[in-house]
């Protein structure tokens, strides 16, 4: 077995490689990028070499540099992990060529999925069913837009050399064709260098259903149960689960069989996924193959009982596969939530920041918690921004999602936007319980995935009043005299009772408070409501009383900013302090950036006339495109960025006079 191996990737997946190795008596080396210095898989490793700066094409892309420093250190391998350069040929080849074991299938099996074209014609052969459309090599745009009438809509532009949603559009009508290709393409080019396209038919309630295949050197191949991973956003999966609830036996023997032999067609080693739509009627249909180890294993590990790790590990080894097919088994039900630091109320913008506050649900044989940050870091625009993979498992699905609903009620995150309260609201929702999954599923339940917060205000803000002052409590000295009227400034005082004034900022509405403390408990006027407050803190754990109600939430105080936990819901709020001076405003006509992130194309000049709703400039943030429009209509007076510019949230970045005005 290798006694020292590379990891040419970070985060958690890093971690997650890291363990594994750790366990088999492997020695780990890390990269990473300046702004990883101090990352938890830095950490994590034995040793760990600087590749260069923040961005990708610096870093975590220098296959020349990491090669060069896993010869170095001396490794025998390198593990890609996910993303980066894990699906790249030319790596795995010049792994090769320097006498480095590359932990993933050979060069050719990758190049031959790379393409997603060529490979639908390795699939076809294979005998592997394919959605109806075109993935030639003419990428005319005269020739596209024929094939797409002939194709039908809807349907789905989806980029050659692509992955993780980028690249891909839905058409619904011929007249949408020409915008859709130039965005796909303009993406597709920034993220991979290849802007071809391929066509398919858009099947209107599909489920993507996937196959976890293994593969040796020795001529075995296996499938190891199946994912159902319908749940998305953007293309991109939010929710996974194993197994997939409702297929039958014999659709699943079926599907397991095909994706092997798509494997075998290209002489396929090491761990894969290939992935299929499955239609209503128990059809399926090959969509793609990813050469490498998914983000969502962990579920078909935990189904198993297998290390895919170290599976990977051995048959690079040249190991042959420790299973065959009739010795695997499955048990219970596992459910994974990835949780990013984005803003779902925003159509999942990213969001950035720094983890000032982190608490994760204990792990144990029914929680697994895969993350690759700690508490203080930094989301920042360059890299993915998911935050951790949380999974679980259970012996039944509905006790497993009884499982994640609680868990994600535990995860808690102050300092940077989440999709937790999402996931929750999503995980125990009807629908999602019912198992009534398409790939539309988010779109189609949005009044369920976005509701009201249990806590009403009112309440929210006499928890948030009795965790500042049990936190100021706690923080005052200690008199001699502890029965002293004067040992706290809010006491009793002779012939007067000190109302003491609290005014907290919800949004931007400031809400007055008065509190009468009275040794245990506090009497809290809001508006015209009274409430009788008994609280306990016990460091972020409140336990609190309101007018007979028992309630218990943990918070967070971070300068003027708290924020309360409750049930999986999160409470805002600021310290009001009082502020004088010029504010500046932005003008009725301008544009403010969204997020964090950069100009990829300016789609207009100054003096143009524009429309309500139309695109005006394109930026990516995190890997992902996202377009500003224009708020009304008018005519652009000035550009304050130009494309490759990074822009901070909230920047302006032009001005159109309206003429609202004059």
């Amino acid at each position: 077995m290798f006694s020292k191996i590379l990891i040419a990737n970070r985060g958690e997946i890093a971690c997650r490689i890291i363990q594994t190795a750790h366990r088999m008596g492997i020695r780990c080396v890390a990269v990473y990028s300046d702004a990883d210095a101090n990352a938890r898989h830095v950490a994590l490793a034995d040793e760990a070499f600087r590749l260069g700066p923040a961005p990708s094409a610096e870093s975590y892309l220098r296959g020349d540099l990491i090669i060069d420093i896993a010869k170095r250190s001396g490794a025998q391998a390198i593990h890609p992990g996910y993303g980066f350069l894990s699906e790249n040929a030319g790596f795995a080849e010049a792994c090769e060529a320097h006498g480095l074991v590359f932990i993933g299938p050979p060069s050719s099996a990758i190049a031959a999925m790379g393409s997603k074209s060529a490979a639908k014609s390795i699939m076809e052969t294979a005998g592997v069913p394919l959605v109806p459309g075109y993935h030639g090599a003419d990428q005319s745009p005269d020739l596209l837009r024929a094939e797409a009438e002939k194709c039908g809509f809807p349907l789905l532009l989806k980029a050659v050399a692509g992955g993780g949603g980028k690249g891909m559009r839905v058409v619904e009508r011929l007249a949408e064709f020409d915008d859709a290709l130039a965005a796909a393409q303009r993406e597709a080019r920034n993220a991979f260098g290849n802007p071809d396209m391929l066509i398919e038919r858009y099947l209107t309630q599909p489920r993507h259903v996937e196959i976890q295949v293994f593969c040796d050197r020795h001529g075995n191949g296996i499938y190891l149960a199946e994912r159902d991973c319908s749940v998305q956003r953007r293309h991109q999966k939010v929710l996974e689960e194993a197994p997939a609830p409702g297929l039958s036996e014999e659709v699943r023997q079926a599907m397991g069989e095909a994706a092997v032999r798509a494997a075998q067609a290209i002489d396929y080693v090491g761990a894969g996924t290939v992935e299929f739509l499955y239609d209503v009627d128990g059809s399926f249909f090959f969509m793609e193959m990813n050469t490498r180890l998914q983000v969502e294993h962990p579920v078909t590990e935990m189904v198993t009982g297998l290390d895919l790790v170290e599976w990977q590990l051995k048959v690079a080894w040249g190991e042959p596969l420790p299973l065959a097919q009739a010795q695997v088994k499955t048990r219970g039900h596992a459910l994974e939530a990835r949780i990013y630091a984005e803003d779902p109320d925003q159509d999942f913008l990213p969001a950035t920041g720094t983890l000032r506050y982190l608490r994760t649900p204990d792990e144990s044989a029914h929680v697994r918690v895969d993350t690759g940050v700690t508490e203080g870091d930094e989301i920042s625009i360059h890299y993915d921004p998911m935050i951790a993979k949380l999974i679980v498992w259970d012996e039944t699905r509905e006790q497993a999602i009884n499982r994640m609903v609680q868990a994600l009620e535990q995860y808690r995150i102050a300092g940077v936007r989440t999709n937790i309260r999402f996931l929750r609201a999503l995980v125990d929702s009807q629908p999602f319980r019912e198992a009534e999954l398409t790939t539309h599923f988010i779109g189609q339940h949005e009044s369920l995935l976005f509701p009201k917060a249990r806590l009403d205000t009112d309440k929210a803000l006499v928890l948030a009043a009795a965790f500042v002052l049990e936190q100021r409590k706690s923080a005052e000295p200690v008199t001699a005299d502890p029965w002293s009227p004067f040992g706290r400034k809010n006491s009793w005082r002779m012939n007067s009772e000190y109302a003491q004034p609290l005014k907290l900022q919800v949004g931007d509405d400031i809400h007055e408070l008065k509190i009468l403390e009275r040794d245990d408990r506090y009497l809290v006027l809001l508006g015209d409501s009274t409430y009788h407050l008994n609280a306990r803190l016990d460091d972020d754990y409140l336990q609190a009383v309101i007018n007979g109600h028992r309630i218990s939430v943990h918070g967070h105080l971070h300068d003027d900013d708290l924020v309360l936990f409750h049930e999986g819901d999160t409470f805002k709020c600021s310290l009001y302090q009082e502020t004088y001076g010029f504010e500046e405003l932005a003008s009725e006509g301008s544009l403010a950036a969204p997020m964090n992130g950069a100009v990829v194309a300016i789609q207009v000049k100054v003096g143009d006339s524009v429309s309500a709703g139309q695109t005006l400039v394109i930026m990516e943030a995190m890997k992902m495109e996202h377009a500003i429009k224009a708020p009304a209509d008018g005519v652009v007076t000035e550009i304050f960025f130009a494309e490759g510019d990074q822009v901070p949230e909230g920047a302006e970045l032009m001005a159109i006079d309206t003429g609202e005005g004059a």
